[in-house]
């Protein structure tokens, strides 16, 4: 899948990377790896978790890659007045 050198964590149905961390703060390289293991992957979400934290929700990114084409959410019809 990934050559040496570039480690995920965890991969989970091979649709999503969770990068864990045990780190003081997630800092931009912490973010570049887990935007450069969503490419090489081919997954389009991941979380960056940083297990450092004294209540977990302020440890949780996620990130999600540009999906091509439209957004997988319905627009929201804007009324005119």
């Amino acid at each position: 899948m990934i050559d040496v050198g570039y480690r995920i964590d965890t991969l989970i149905n091979r649709l999503v990377v969770v990068e864990n961390k045990a780190i003081e703060s997630i800092l931009p390289v912490h973010e570049a790896q887990l935007l450069t293991y969503l490419k090489l992957s081919g997954c389009k979400i991941g979380f960056l978790l940083n297990w450092n934290v004294t209540l977990m929700k302020n440890g949780i990114k996620r990130f999600v890659l540009k999906l091509p084409g439209e957004t997988p959410y319905p627009k929201k019809p804007y009324a005119l007045k």
